[in-house]
């Protein structure tokens, strides 16, 4: 990022929003969730009133991919605790979300637009095998006295 205003915004979106999201997974579903599924334009009206629209545009998606490449980059054991975090932290029933997630698969959503088809096929994948991991865990505690 080249252009100063997008790296004040980046830092500003980390201090003031990313920061406060606990987990990775959490902040990378919060990014994706300020891109329109029509256009995959970029929205942020508190940050583009203060750096503008190309620069607040730049931060977000710089941000979706950084968190998406450590995502990429985390083991199994990472995933799972990024998911675990994620069930705390939606105030959701665990076994509702875990169903609902592994059923309609609505991460799929979350992937930055411009990234390796593979490298996004890879952490959907590692998902959904987290997702497994959790729904095995959990059925174990479940049968347990």
């Amino acid at each position: 990022m080249a252009n100063p205003d997008a790296l004040k915004a980046y830092d500003d979106l980390w201090q003031r929003t990313l920061g406060k999201i606990p987990g990775d997974l959490n902040r990378m579903i919060y990014l994706a969730s300020t891109r329109d599924y029509n256009s995959g334009r970029y929205h942020h009206a508190g940050l583009e009133a203060t750096f503008g629209y190309e620069a607040v545009k730049q931060a977000l998606e710089t941000a979706h991919q950084d968190i998406f490449w450590k995502l990429t980059r985390s083991s199994l054991e990472q995933l799972v605790g990024e998911l675990e975090v994620y069930i705390r932290s939606s105030g959701e029933s665990p076994e509702e979300l875990l169903r609902t997630w592994r059923t309609l698969q609505p991460y799929r959503v979350a992937i930055p637009l411009e990234v390796d088809a593979m490298a996004a096929q890879l952490l959907l994948s590692n998902l959904k095998l987290g997702l497994e991991v959790l729904q095995k865990r959990r059925s174990q505690q479940a049968a347990r006295p």
